[in-house]
């Protein structure tokens, strides 16, 4: 039986196809933006896009397994750790680069993108290439998703406030009709829908990432109506990659050595490495959308931004790293947790679902563009 391979990135084209199709619905909205009534059509379709985005994503966590995993407990803290305490500090310490080399706006969407939790299917699919500790990415990438449901909102009223672009209490219970119900709704049903899911994940995938890409036609719409693309200059975008590439290079790095230090042997590293230094768009999107408003175009073009850079330097670090010589040392002398015969058998059978695709803690998006 021939394997779907989960991540396709050419040579001669680092650029992942669903990038090109959000690059190509934002350019939709900036020619033809939804207005008057089509603006309200397009609304009401992304608010009920969103909630069945969570509703599915609900239903297809199996918390049970996630729950499992937490014999590698210090692993998965440290992910956590990354992803909502040590990006939130550098995200609020961008605050610095006001006014001079981001616009308040831009700081604002650079702050959220901190705040997102991380991936899920592309941690796993970098993991596996670099020869990492797939059950462990699987794990940890399913803890930061189930935390982010939660705590990024939480996050998000603490650390941006009025500053995020109409970011208010409402905002707060949009999160909790539009997420969180249809997100425990999914978690509920899970035991007699999650046959059917898994019958049609192909179909489904579809409505996932046709789902995302209404959402932001919406939000650069709204956007483009109210005139804040003028805020941009081509020198702004420039100083918000350059600003970007530094965060991601402090985080590859941080994760990478801390992890050391921590004990931590090679194949827990990677594992630390790729969860802790990504963020999710599947997730990061629609909660963008309902905490921004009109002004979630500015909000999520950090998150689109840092996305690709993060899937294009990942992608060149994990086939380094599948180069490397086989580690001498055993994962018990090296400070590992799992046990040699548990971790070896658990991880041939996580890089079987990582490779198809149908393993039950997979991303809503389904490929490496969660």
């Amino acid at each position: 039986m021939t394997r779907r391979r989960t991540l396709t990135l050419p040579s001669w084209l680092p650029v992942d196809a669903y990038i090109l199709a959000l690059v190509g619905t934002v350019v939709l909205a900036a020619l033809l933006p939804a207005r008057g009534t089509a603006a309200e059509v397009a609304g009401g379709a992304s608010t009920g896009a969103v909630a069945l985005l969570f509703f599915l994503y609900g239903a297809r966590l199996s918390t049970a397994e996630a729950l499992d995993g937490l014999k590698h407990w210090r692993l998965h803290l440290t992910v956590l750790a990354c992803t909502f305490l040590v990006f939130p500090v550098l995200g609020l310490a961008s605050k610095g680069l006001v006014p001079y080399v981001l616009t308040p706006e831009l700081q604002a969407g650079f702050l959220f993108l901190c705040l997102v939790p991380s991936t899920i299917q592309s941690s796993i699919a970098f993991t596996s290439i670099a020869r990492g500790n797939v059950p462990a990415a699987i794990c940890a990438g399913s803890f930061s998703s189930l935390t982010g449901i939660f705590l990024t909102p939480l996050l998000a009223a603490l650390l941006l406030g009025s500053t995020g672009g109409g970011f208010s209490a409402d905002s707060l219970l949009k999160i909790v009709v539009q997420l969180l119900v249809p997100f425990l709704a999914g978690q509920f049903l899970r035991r007699w829908v999650g046959g059917f899911l898994t019958r049609h994940k192909k179909v489904l995938g579809l409505v996932d990432r046709g789902s995302i890409l209404l959402v932001v036609y919406t939000a650069f719409s709204e956007g483009m109506v109210a005139g804040i693309w003028s805020q941009v200059t081509p020198a702004r975008l420039g100083a918000l990659l350059a600003a970007e590439a530094v965060l991601l290079a402090v985080m590859l790095a941080l994760t990478w050595y801390g992890a050391r230090r921590l004990g931590f042997d090679r194949e827990d590293r990677i594992a630390i490495q790729f969860a802790g230094s990504k963020k999710s768009l599947a997730a990061g999107l629609p909660m963008a959308s309902v905490l921004f408003g009109a002004h979630a175009s500015l909000a999520v073009l950090p998150l689109m931004l840092f996305h690709q850079m993060q899937l294009m330097v990942c992608a060149v670090i994990a086939k380094r790293r599948s180069r490397d010589p086989e580690p001498v040392r055993d994962r018990e002398e090296s400070g590992g947790e799992y046990e040699k015969s548990d971790g070896k058998r658990g991880e041939s059978q996580s890089q079987s679902q990582s490779q198809s695709g149908a393993g039950p803690l997979s991303d809503p998006a389904a490929t490496v563009t969660s």
